[in-house]
């Protein structure tokens, strides 16, 4: 079962360019990890420091990630970043992004996160997905 899909714009600024002109790429891995936040908060899901305390989980770390580069973008450009779920499971789950300028399509991309938690003496473990969560995005 696939999510919500919520839209993330990001203003390609002239400092996120290499000297050619086009966008560097770990700056998209940037923008990707800022619009899987957004994706959460825009579906209603509080800040991480929140459901540390409420639901024991601090945040949804990246364990995997495959994308795809079809055009370049430059500064000036805007992005759009669409974000959803694309599949739930126990305790991770795959989000999807399609990066767009206009009607170019610029990147896709699928990462596999967890919701994690702190681990006893230190690092972190991965969680179930709290149902109170998966609820708000799907």
């Amino acid at each position: 079962m696939s999510s919500k899909q919520v839209i993330y714009t990001v203003r390609v600024e002239f400092g996120d360019c290499d000297p050619a002109g086009i966008v560097w790429f770990p700056n998209f891995f940037r923008w990707i990890d800022a619009a899987s936040r957004h994706f959460f908060s825009e579906n209603g899901v509080p800040r991480w420091e929140e459901t540390a305390q409420t639901l024991g989980v601090n945040g949804t770390p990246l364990v995997d990630t495959h994308s795809r580069f079809v055009n370049s973008a430059s500064y000036g450009d805007t992005l759009h970043f669409a974000v959803s779920v694309k599949e739930w499971r126990g305790k991770s789950f795959v989000q999807s992004y399609r990066v767009t300028r206009g009607e170019d399509l610029i990147l896709e991309c699928e990462e596999v996160r967890i919701f994690s938690a702190k681990r006893e003496g230190g690092g972190i473990r991965a969680v179930a997905i709290p149902e109170e969560i998966r609820r708000l995005c799907e």
